[in-house]
């Protein structure tokens, strides 16, 4: 038998697994009130910027991944690209060789709002004033706030008091950040998003005219001139220097969230789901297909061979990314069927040894000679220390970044199904706009300022995001929806929660989701991380004390260079079950932080 922190929940009505207990209750809420998975997702995705609004905000980006029930299965991408006057000449001129990780130069156009509402408008039941409530209601009365929220503002105290004062009067009131379980309010957030609800419906009507007229508003109206306006101001960002952004009114007009078609890769029986390669997410496609000999002729789970072949097959994985993902729209086509390819995954496979690797190896599909930044490729040689850049960032004291965002799925009675992972947009991103409540994001820090490559900072691009819901098919039926925060270690987490779901015994007659979260987890750093200033760690892989001293020492007696961390520091996994053939729901959620929370019945 499995023991673990928590039952994996079961039933047949609904299932919400959220990184906060508050938007898992308000998901349920609406699915209590007759909503669907949709509805219940996107007042989820709302309570969420006003609960962690050091991990995501309304200025943010979403991804997410669909499947209603008896339609096929679609990503609906909520990152916005790159702004017109985003060029490499432009960042280079100011004598960057980075993007900044932080203020306004490093802002995409904001997806998050204009994701969440045309998935409740095409998806969805509610009006957008009743799923947006919930949020509302946390913003203009408040909320206990959780001690990260705090932890994270003392982290930039300096830097709100002397330079971000917009940010230090919404967060540091009387000079005091936020004590864990004391009462946050952001009233004007609250404001905001009441002035845009009654702009909708004065223009609107109708459901659907009223969800169009809030887009508009967003787009168009008194949130764009703001978040334009406020670009313009220069900024104190990680670069030492005050600069202005170059998202314009027109950026934000320009652009609305759209949906795709999935990649996909088939595992024993599965049928995995993921975004684009304008994600990180066939990164994890790519590690399935690098272990396609689990389990028949694989080492045994959980053993010391087991979690290096997992690594050697994630550095492969990760260093295709470095040299070939980004936005296909503007990059050209990114050789997604030869990296998925058996020939090449064979290939590919044979590097896998008994020593662990120290390189960054990059493959040659197709063919192609494969090309990384010249930060990159020479982030091995600056190596040493500390990474910073394997996680969603949060400023650290000495500029550093790392840190985590948000997930969330949801299934309903129905078998409508959906993950999503909304980021950016945070609290230490980028000052507070005054007369909203929220700051910028700043994802355009993904990009690279070298011409050429897949990931190169270009108007009208999506940077190459870290955020990467999934959703499994088994039968072609969806089946399990899941995902992490954690910046790069999103799909490292995720394949190690994937295969521990397939490969382990189910319970009850479900699958073992929370057996499976609360699995030992571990993370590598074997490439340049995604976030400012792009560090990496040769050979160095971070795991749970509670792995096991024999499979440590066997990491470690196969050259990896491992640190030992806390018992439980690695994920923070959510996941939802349907069974298709019993309508039996199931879901779990990650006890590490002590927040992340699982409801349904």
């Amino acid at each position: 038998m499995t023991f673990t922190t928590r039952p994996t929940l079961q039933g047949t009505f609904g299932m919400v697994s959220s990184t906060h207990w508050l938007a898992s209750a308000s998901a349920m809420a609406v699915l209590e009130d007759g909503g669907n998975a949709f509805d219940a997702a996107v007042a989820a995705g709302f309570v969420l910027q006003v609960v962690e609004p050091h991990l995501n905000g309304p200025a943010g980006e979403v991804p997410v991944i669909l499947a209603p029930a008896g339609g096929p299965v679609r990503v609906l991408c909520g990152q916005g690209p790159a702004p017109r006057g985003a060029t490499v000449e432009h960042y280079t001129s100011l004598g960057l060789d980075l993007v900044p990780g932080t203020g306004p130069l490093a802002a995409a156009v904001p997806g998050a709002f204009d994701a969440w509402a045309t998935l409740l408008r095409d998806h969805g039941t509610r009006e957008l004033a009743d799923v947006l409530g919930y949020a509302i209601g946390y913003a203009e009365r408040g909320h206990p706030a959780v001690p990260q929220v705090g932890a994270t503002v003392e982290r930039v105290r300096g830097l709100f008091e002397t330079e971000w004062t917009t940010s230090a009067e919404l967060y540091l009131p009387g000079g005091r950040s936020p004590a864990p379980g004391a009462l946050l309010r952001n009233p004007v957030l609250a404001a905001t998003w009441r002035r845009l609800l009654d702009e909708a419906r004065a223009a609107g009507s109708g459901r659907e005219g009223r969800i169009e007229a809030a887009r508009k508003v967003w787009r168009e109206g008194f949130i764009a001139e703001a978040l334009a306006d406020f670009a313009a101001r220069p900024a104190m960002d990680t670069s030492g220097e005050r600069h202005a952004g170059t998202l314009t009114g027109d950026d934000i007009a320009s652009w609305s969230a759209g949906y795709e078609e999935p990649v996909t890769y088939d595992w024993h029986g599965w049928t995995v789901c993921k975004a684009g390669p304008w994600s990180q997410g066939p990164v994890l496609l790519q590690q399935l297909a690098l272990l396609e000999g689990l389990p028949e002729d694989g080492p045994a789970y959980g053993t010391g061979e087991y979690v290096h072949t997992l690594i050697e097959a994630s550095k492969l994985a990760f260093a295709d990314r470095e040299a070939w993902y980004g936005d296909a729209e503007g990059a050209g086509t990114v050789p997604l069927e030869d990296l998925l390819g058996a020939a090449y995954t064979a290939r590919r496979r044979a590097l896998i040894g008994e020593e662990a690797s120290h390189e960054l190896r990059p493959g040659s599909p197709g063919g192609r000679v494969p090309r990384l930044a010249a930060h990159a490729a020479g982030a091995a040689a600056r190596a040493g220390g500390p990474a910073a850049g394997t996680g969603e960032p949060t400023v650290a004291r000495d500029g550093a970044t790392s840190g985590d965002t948000c997930h969330l799925d949801v299934v309903d009675r129905w078998g409508n199904m959906v993950s999503a992972t909304p980021s950016g947009g945070w609290l230490q991103s980028s000052p507070v706009i005054p007369s909203l409540g929220f700051p910028l994001g700043t994802r355009l820090q993904m990009a690279w300022l070298e011409p050429g490559l897949p990931n190169t900072l270009t108007p009208g691009r999506r940077p190459r995001t870290t955020l990467t819901p999934s959703l499994a098919l088994r039968g072609g039926e969806p089946v399990l929806a899941f995902g992490t925060p954690g910046g790069d270690q999103q799909d490292q987490w995720q394949a190690h929660f994937l295969l521990a779901v397939a490969l382990r015994e189910p319970v009850r007659g479900g699958p073992d989701l929370q057996g499976a979260i609360d699995a030992p987890n571990w993370h590598h750093e074997g490439f340049p991380g995604s976030f400012w200033p792009r560090a990496m760690r040769p050979g160095a892989v971070t795991v749970e004390s509670r792995i096991g001293e024999e499979v440590i020492g066997e990491l470690r007696r196969r050259g990896h260079l491992v640190t030992v961390g806390g018992p439980w520091t690695e994920g923070r996994l959510c996941a939802v079950a349907r069974d298709p053939e019993t309508g039996v729901l199931s879901a779990a959620a990650n006890p590490r932080g002590m927040q992340g929370y699982a409801v349904g019945r």
